[in-house]
């Protein structure tokens, strides 16, 4: 078969890439896509591909900046998600939610770049190295944009959890 350890390589790989295809998008149903699309993408490219993780999440941080790009606007922000809805929920589980919501709209203020470098050295778990590749830059470019994107974390993340400490307190 011409696609052989194609199967393999989906059901292995299939979490890892749809986790950074949500943080990319910020929304389960535009990261599906996004990765279906890199998938038929990548099925095509299978023979002439050496190393298939680099190839889709090169492929999935070029197409969502394109996305972002064509439709000149930033992503949706998502709702909270089918986990909100239920009523039998415990208390760590709201936690939860509000912590990855946090985390999901401090992700929103970073431009496109930082976003996809911070999504990808820290969610995805690439080094530098395989992060300049994904993205086709340097890795003085990928240090940079990691620098840029903390530090602009580091000013929307604190403001967010001071209110929940300060209502956390006042309970």
């Amino acid at each position: 078969m011409r696609n052989d350890g194609f199967d393999e390589f989906v059901a292995g790989w299939s979490g890892r890439l749809l986790r950074a295809a949500y943080l990319l998008t910020g929304d389960r149903g535009l990261a599906e896509d996004l990765l279906q699309d890199v998938y038929e993408r990548l099925y095509v490219a299978w023979p002439r591909v050496a190393d298939p993780a680099a190839y889709a999440h090169r492929a999935l941080t070029r197409q969502a900046m394109n996305r972002w790009r064509t439709r000149s606007r930033r992503p949706v922000e998502a709702a909270y998600g089918a986990e909100h809805d239920r009523a039998d929920q415990r208390a760590d589980a709201v936690d939860a939610l509000h912590e990855r919501a946090v985390v999901l709209t401090a992700l929103r203020t970073l431009p496109a770049r930082q976003r996809a470098v911070v999504v990808l050295r820290f969610f995805a778990d690439l080094s530098e190295a395989d992060t300049a590749a994904a993205m086709g830059c340097s890795i003085g470019t990928v240090k940079s944009q990691t620098a840029r994107g903390l530090a602009r974390l580091r000013t929307v993340l604190p403001v967010i959890d001071d209110t929940r400490v300060i209502s956390e307190d006042r309970s």
